[in-house]
């Protein structure tokens, strides 16, 4: 009889919320040193990376950790490369997203072309984006980890991180927020059918505008929602309607396609008020921010999706509901929430 070993898993992670990662996979803990960027894993056969929302990248680990030499590093890494699988479709060579791994980023550019001459040379890297990735991290500089990536199960971003560009003209950075969650929670064929002239949208607590103006350039008509001022090419903007309202007590006079919120309260009231816009039909789709404490981010998580999931579960609605920690997330997550048709 045959007996399945469970794999190790390598997750890359926003510095700081190693144990969170930990915690939310309840996988026994190998290597997760706090402010690393990175957690080692072992004991769960199968991690689901769209389930796991302070997870960057997911990666099954092949072999142990490679000690490196000083000198000649590519022979022991070709050499550790797994034979199974026979092909790879893409090489991702990457650090930790701190400032030590910032220093090794050089070494990966140089090192990259030369790896990937060998593994195109012996017919084991082509350019098939459906087969599995190979990943080399390199947790620092005298040692690299090995293993793949499941294109339907993980993040195709070098470091699960979307690079994106702030335009000159947005009030606030928290534009790249929503732009992100957009490329995280929506393919391209759902951004080309739900983001579009025509749509219309809610920002709660909306000042000084960075996810209105986002909402603006994909062509939608916004009212914003906020006692504060917009800035900016945002405060006089035709496709813009400044409501000096407070955000938990405004409704709209007619259904939206999208609500957006990224105010300051408690993950649970936030929660609470998204379920209440999607169960009342006021809004199709949300996307919003939940503040997590400094304690127990994982249960204040938890609780808060519970909340949301309770109240739709109670009407009898189908949803998608979606939690991600993004790059440009710090001490929250960003959650996606869309009534489904029947």
């Amino acid at each position: 009889m045959n007996t399945m070993i469970a794999p190790n898993w390598l997750i890359y992670c926003r510095p700081g919320f190693e144990r969170d990662c930990v915690q939310e996979t309840h996988a026994k803990q190998i290597e997760a040193v706090p402010g690393s960027g990175f957690v080692v894993l072992q004991g769960k056969p199968r991690l689901a990376y769209a389930h796991l929302t302070f997870a960057r990248q997911l990666i099954q680990l092949r072999g142990a950790v490679l000690e490196l030499p000083d000198r000649d590093r590519l022979t022991p890494l070709l050499a550790a490369i797994p034979d199974e699988p026979p092909r790879f479709g893409m090489l991702r060579m990457e650090t930790p997203d701190t400032n030590e791994g910032k220093t090794l980023s050089g070494f990966t550019r140089r090192f990259q072309p030369l790896l990937e001459e060998q593994l195109r040379t012996g017919g084991r890297l082509t350019n098939d984006a459906t087969l599995p990735r190979l990943h080399i991290f390199f947790p620092d500089k005298n040692r690299a980890l090995i293993g793949t990536g499941d294109p339907h199960n993980s993040a195709a971003a070098h470091m699960g991180i979307q690079r994106l560009k702030m335009p000159h003209d947005s009030p606030s950075r928290s534009y790249l927020k929503l732009a992100e969650a957009f490329e995280v929670f929506l393919s391209r064929e759902e951004q080309e059918k739900w983001l579009k002239p025509g749509f219309h949208a809610v920002d709660l607590g909306a000042a000084p505008g960075g996810w209105t103006w986002q909402l603006v350039q994909r062509g939608l008509t916004v009212i914003a929602v906020d006692n504060g001022p917009l800035k900016g090419v945002a405060a006089q903007h035709p496709s813009i309607k400044h409501l000096r309202q407070d955000g938990f007590r405004y409704r709209p006079q007619q259904a939206v396609d999208w609500l957006v919120c990224d105010m300051v309260e408690q993950p649970a009231k936030v929660a609470a008020l998204m379920a209440e816009w999607v169960v009342s039909g006021a809004t199709t789709r949300a996307i919003f921010n939940l503040k997590l404490p400094m304690k127990k981010r994982v249960e204040a998580l938890v609780n808060a999706l519970d909340t949301i999931r309770a109240k739709l579960d109670g009407k009898n609605m189908r949803y998608r509901l979606e939690a991600k920690q993004l790059y440009h997330d710090r001490e929250e997550v960003t959650v996606f929430l869309a009534r489904v048709k029947r």
